[in-house]
C-alpha cells in the first residue's frame, strides 16, 4: 500500500458544475499500472475573492447517481470557509464538482489523500 497526498483546486469561472477531483479507476493494462484507489478527502475549502456574497453547492457523481455534500453553501464577500468537519472517504471513479451561483468569485481547494 502506497498513500499519496494531494492538493487539488478549482477557479470556478462558471456557473457550469465544475469537476475538481476524480478519484483513479484501477487498470492492469495502463502504464505504469493503475492500482485500485480510495480517497480520503480531508479539507474542501472554499475561499470567495469577491466584494460580494456567493454560495456554492458541492457533489460527488457516482457512476450515474449525484449526492449533495453541500447545497446552496453560503460564502460571504472575501472570506473562506471549511465544509468538512470530518475526512470523507471516497471510492474509485467518485468525482467531486463543484458550482457556484456566481461565475468568477470562487475557489475551491481540496486535501486529498489517495491509498493504493
Amino acid at each position: 500500500m502506497a498513500d499519496l497526498f494531494l492538493s487539488k483546486v478549482a477557479d470556478l469561472t462558471t456557473t457550469n458544475a465544475t469537476t475538481v477531483y476524480t478519484v483513479p479507476t484501477s487498470s492492469d493494462s495502463a502504464v505504469p499500472k493503475i492500482l485500485p484507489t480510495t480517497a480520503i478527502i480531508k479539507s474542501i475549502h472554499v475561499a470567495n475573492d469577491s466584494g460580494s456574497a456567493d454560495t456554492i453547492t458541492l457533489t460527488i457523481t457516482r457512476g450515474s447517481d449525484v449526492y449533495a455534500i453541500e447545497t446552496v453553501k453560503a460564502v460571504a464577500a472575501n472570506t473562506a470557509i471549511e465544509v468538512l468537519t470530518q475526512p470523507m472517504v471516497l471510492q474509485e471513479a467518485d468525482i467531486i464538482k463543484a458550482t457556484a451561483a456566481t461565475a468568477n468569485r470562487l475557489h475551491v481547494i481540496l486535501s486529498v489523500m489517495e491509498i493504493t
